[in-house]
């Protein structure tokens, strides 16, 4: 089942923005802001499948825009806490920026990875191998919600790699409530279905989180 009938059947209608219809009716629900422990029982539950995957049918760090710079360097951009300069071609140079999963500062860009917030293998186990190629492209460049791609440090990135949270999760402890939100909306914006460790992994670490909402807009 969608994760839209899923969250407008569970979740009380006035969390969500568009939501006054019932599940199947003619307005689907737009947006979802609900706690986080709601949010990921709306969570459709499915065993994840790899076969087929290739990162290469993910077409990414395109510039949507033509603005001359491309998705890594539009979130840069936005992510940084000392704005750099730009010069030809979308050179960067000078910023500073903050990796959340460590709670660490770093003023080279060249030291940041861009992390996909729910990484393109583990979106293809959970549905986008189901996907056309223009909305794997329009997942592995979403600018659109600004939690979907995050700058941090390429050492976290690369230690995070495929890995979902029963096999991973950020090593600062002021991060965890922000890291559940952010994948559990990543999931939620795009309809991505969760395998029962995952399932299990974001129920312990909503305990946690007594207060954390989730607050996405659903992508077309």
């Amino acid at each position: 089942m969608m994760i839209r009938g899923l969250l407008a059947a569970t979740l009380a209608v006035p969390l969500l923005s568009g939501a006054a219809a019932p599940a199947g009716a003619e307005h689907a629900p737009t947006r979802v802001h609900a706690p986080v422990d709601q949010v990921i029982k709306a969570l459709p539950v499915a065993d994840e499948h790899r076969d087929g995957y290739k990162r290469t049918k993910f077409r990414h760090w395109v510039d949507a825009d033509r603005d001359g710079c491309n998705t890594r360097s539009e979130v840069l951009l936005e992510e940084a806490t000392e704005k750099p300069e730009v010069g030809p071609r979308c050179r960067i140079s000078g910023g500073q920026w903050h990796s959340y999963y460590e709670d660490a500062d770093t003023d080279s860009a060249r030291s940041l990875d861009i992390d996909h917030m729910v990484p393109l293998a583990e979106a293809w186990d959970s549905g986008a191998s189901q996907w056309d190629g223009q909305r794997r492209q329009r997942y592995a460049n979403d600018l659109d919600w600004d939690r979907s791609l995050v700058a941090v440090t390429a050492k976290y990135n690369r230690q995070k790699a495929d890995k979902d949270p029963s096999d991973w999760w950020v090593p600062a402890a002021d991060a965890s409530c922000q890291y559940l939100t952010d994948w559990v909306g990543v999931k939620t914006r795009w309809s991505l279905a969760v395998d029962r460790k995952e399932l299990a992994a974001l129920r312990e670490r909503a305990t946690e989180c007594p207060d954390a909402v989730v607050d996405v807009p659903l992508a077309d």
